[in-house]
């Protein structure tokens, strides 16, 4: 299996090597044959979201150069979680825990190649803990790790005070066991996340070090954050989620469309697969004109049609065209209507009492203060229904006026917006 020798100096270049062992070493590994490596997912919600995309696609970009990659979606440490600032996790049922497990997978399966001599391998490690007892645990693993080292790590030491649970303090033996399982089972010899998972992931490499004599390797990838220093990952509706029924592609689009300026070569190197020019010309031409924003269409098209596809992608497109740019609104599916719709405002009304007429609706979603005005915006030609001009302000709208069975969009002027919900 040949190798793309030069993959370490990409990961460098893109700015996804925020920490690692021994970079000489891990750059000689890299380069003389496929590196079996691993990746984890804690299925601690239903979806994935931002912050895991990169490790994804960095576990892409990997197989692509000739490694081998094994993802692990943890059945058995997202059931505990691991140790966040803010404090103790709720612990979800074993239930759920094990859908949220299939559900990750399917979102993990699509970036991956499970053909050809660096076919990836999905591995969950409820696996090898399920069977595991206590003592075992202790004896075999609990001993190679000093409560020192234990205490020293951040995350740890600021949960001190205000406490943490020897369930999440316990959480990097178990992480730690994933790597030395993959290294005796299967020779993996990598471990890559995010750089708030570096102490989980030299813990790994130490153990195997003194459990099994041998040489591990590990990388963290940068935690991204806005120009102001906060972190990226957050809509108006919440998380940055993949899955498309918590957040639709039309959203997840809009939110890539509207990065700022200073952060969109860097969003670029990390988020895409275009080649080092292609992302030199696009900041070239964005810093001498960045109101095109040519950069952020780039970006927005290119991550959402790794996430969803070019289909998606374009329904996204399409509905920012008609909605901003009087295009046709009629042939965008209800969830995509709904995503930009959000900001605007939208209000149900029960078929069974009948939909009412347009002077009424347009008072109902706001656009107008009185019905009065309304028939004003309409004899003024300042009314629209589905991006066609009002005629008359006592049109009831019918089943025909429907948009994807159930969708009636409004519009005062240019730009204000609202939608009605038929139910």
């Amino acid at each position: 299996m040949s190798v793309d020798p030069t993959l370490l100096d990409d990961l460098e270049w893109r700015g996804l090597l925020a920490e690692s062992t021994d970079r000489d070493a891990l750059r000689a590994a890299l380069s003389e044959g496929s590196v079996r490596f691993y990746v984890g997912f804690d299925p601690t919600a239903p979806s994935l979201h931002m912050g895991h995309l990169v490790q994804v696609l960095t576990a892409r970009r990997l197989q692509l150069a000739g490694h081998t990659p094994y993802a692990l979606v943890g059945g058995a440490t997202g059931m505990i979680g691991d140790p966040k600032e803010s404090g103790e996790r709720i612990l979800n049922a074993a239930e759920t825990v094990a859908e949220w497990v299939q559900r990750v997978r399917s979102q993990i399966e699509p970036f991956l190649s499970f053909d050809g001599d660096n076919a990836a391998t999905m591995v969950n490690n409820l696996d090898w803990t399920a069977g595991l007892s206590t003592i075992e645990f202790l004896r075999d693993i609990g001993k190679h790790f000093p409560v020192n080292r234990m205490l020293s790590r951040d995350v740890v030491s600021r949960r001190l005070e205000s406490g943490i649970s020897y369930t999440e303090f316990s959480y990097v033996l178990l992480q730690s066991l994933d790597f030395l399982t993959l290294y005796r089972d299967h020779d993996v010899t990598l471990q890559f996340g995010g750089s708030d998972q570096w102490g989980n992931l030299t813990a790994g490499a130490e153990l195997i070090r003194r459990a099994a004599g041998g040489k591990a390797h590990a990388f963290a990838t940068p935690l991204l954050t806005k120009s102001d220093g906060t972190k990226y990952g957050k809509t108006e509706g919440g998380a940055l989620w993949l899955d498309p029924e918590m957040l639709a592609p039309y959203a997840f689009h809009q939110f890539w469309l509207n990065v700022e300026d200073e952060k969109i070569g860097e969003l670029l190197r990390v988020f895409t697969f275009l080649s080092h020019d292609q992302i030199l010309e696009l900041e070239a031409r964005h810093a001498e004109k960045p109101f095109l924003r040519e950069a952020q269409q780039v970006l927005a098209d290119e991550v959402t049609t790794l996430v969803h596809g070019a289909e998606e992608t374009e329904q996204a497109k399409a509905a920012a065209r008609a909605l901003f740019g009087g295009g046709d609104i009629t042939q965008l599916s209800g969830a995509t209507i709904g995503a930009a719709l959000v900001g605007a405002g939208i209000v149900e009304i029960d078929a069974a009492g009948g939909i009412p007429d347009v002077t009424e609706l347009l008072t109902l979603t706001g656009l107008t203060k009185s019905k009065g005005e309304a028939r004003r915006a309409v004899s003024e030609g300042g009314a629209y229904l589905n991006n066609n001009r009002i005629d008359s302000p006592d049109l009831v709208p019918g089943p025909e006026h429907l948009i994807a069975g159930s969708w009636l969009v409004l519009r005062r002027g240019k730009k204000r917006y609202a939608g009605v919900r038929v139910r």
